[in-house]
């Protein structure tokens, strides 16, 4: 734990040092940029705090390489020598998107460039834990892994509208999978607690928190494309790795870590985002809009325009992702019969937290007219 420990704090130490530097460029390159109509501030941000979290990333990743302890996952270093790739990959796109805001096309083609290198470096689909369906085809265990991959940076992508929330939901989210990854290594050996997902989201724990120390509300800086991609990628790459770690493990060996939990926790983690895709998706499909369109129908512009302050919308939508995932890990530990209730309470308390805005504008506005109307009858009768 304490080399895991330390190599996210490099990669904290890293993207927060990094990141004033860049937010100095990203002012004097960026000054004359016109604000969009969706965007939630009123003044020029900088939007390249994402180039801080690629190296914080990179920083961890090269101290873990020199780490007797995570020589293991250094045996084969094919998926990372591919990261560092795809990770260039997403820097030169983003930055090119953050200063030039290219068309989408553009950075969809570097996202399927940049799926396609993590896949012929290893990462692929090749077994679901649900059933265990086991996937033969090289054609589709590489076409299933660059569609999770794809579909994961697009969803970080488009939650990243309010300070703070995208690198936000990362930190949750790495946290959770850290110890799920940490918990599974654990279990398999008890002398060898490496393990490559762990390691991942070490480092993208570790660059996330060290930007959100300059992003959250007030944000100094934005992580703009570069870091919403860098997320997405990392957070799939994990979830991919370790499904395939389990096709090698035996059932026995690993009896306490339930065979479906690669599938749930990923999904728990990154549920609101894609929940937010999804609804993007459509909503732009049916308004004869590309898909790809920006507007201002995202889930934490709801919250925000329901009556919550950017930084309460942040934080809602924070309570959530630490209840999905951290949930979803809970259920390696305690039983469902115990926890699933708690789970339901709490889940239901955030689900009223959520429309407490609501709730207080309408009985606000009914409140307000039965007092219209109370005056109206007075007058009448006078």
């Amino acid at each position: 734990m304490r080399v895991y420990l330390l190599i996210t704090a490099v990669a904290f130490v890293v993207a927060a040092a990094l990141t004033p530097a860049l937010r100095a460029l990203g002012q004097r390159t960026m000054a004359d940029i016109p604000l969009r109509a969706r965007d939630m501030h009123t003044e020029h941000i900088p939007k390249l705090g994402g180039v801080a979290m690629v190296g914080g990333l990179l920083a961890g990743l090269g101290v873990a390489s020199q780490s007797p302890f995570l020589s293991g996952v250094f045996t084969k270093p094919d998926v990372i020598l591919g990261l560092v790739l795809a990770c260039l990959l997403i820097l030169v796109i983003g930055v090119a998107d953050d200063l030039y805001d290219i068309r989408w096309y553009y950075k969809l083609l570097a996202q399927l460039g940049a799926a396609l290198v993590m896949a012929l470096s290893g990462v692929r689909l090749e077994v679901l834990p649900v059933g265990w369906w086991h996937v033969s085809d090289p054609f589709w265990q590489i076409s299933l892994a660059m569609f999770l991959m794809v579909l994961t940076m697009n969803a970080i992508n488009f939650v990243d509208g309010l300070d703070g929330l995208a690198a936000g939901i990362s930190v949750i989210g790495s946290s959770a999978f850290f110890l799920y990854c940490y918990m599974m290594a654990r279990e398999v050996n008890q002398y060898d607690h490496a393990n490559l997902g762990a390691l991942l989201m070490a480092v993208l724990l570790g660059a996330s928190l060290g930007f959100l120390v300059h992003n959250f509300n007030p944000a100094k800086i934005f992580m703009g494309e570069t870091g919403a991609m860098l997320i997405g990628l990392v957070m799939a790459v994990a979830a991919i790795v370790v499904t395939t770690d389990l096709q090698a493990l035996d059932r026995m060996r690993f009896r306490n870590v339930p065979a479906y939990m690669p599938i749930l926790l990923p999904l728990a983690v990154v549920l609101l985002p894609v929940l937010d895709l999804s609804l993007s998706v459509v909503r732009r499909t049916a308004r004869g809009k590309s898909p790809f369109s920006a507007d201002r129908g995202h889930l934490h512009h709801k919250l925000v325009d329901g009556g919550y302050t950017h930084r309460g919308a942040v934080l809602v939508l924070y309570l959530w992702s630490g209840l999905l995932a951290f949930g979803a890990v809970a259920l390696n530990r305690i039983p469902a019969n115990i926890l699933l209730p708690i789970w339901g309470v709490l889940l239901l308390g955030a689900g009223a937290l959520t429309v407490h805005p609501w709730v207080r504008r309408k009985l606000s506005v009914r409140s307000v007219a039965k007092a219209r109307k109370l005056a109206i009858e007075r007058r009448g009768r006078l």
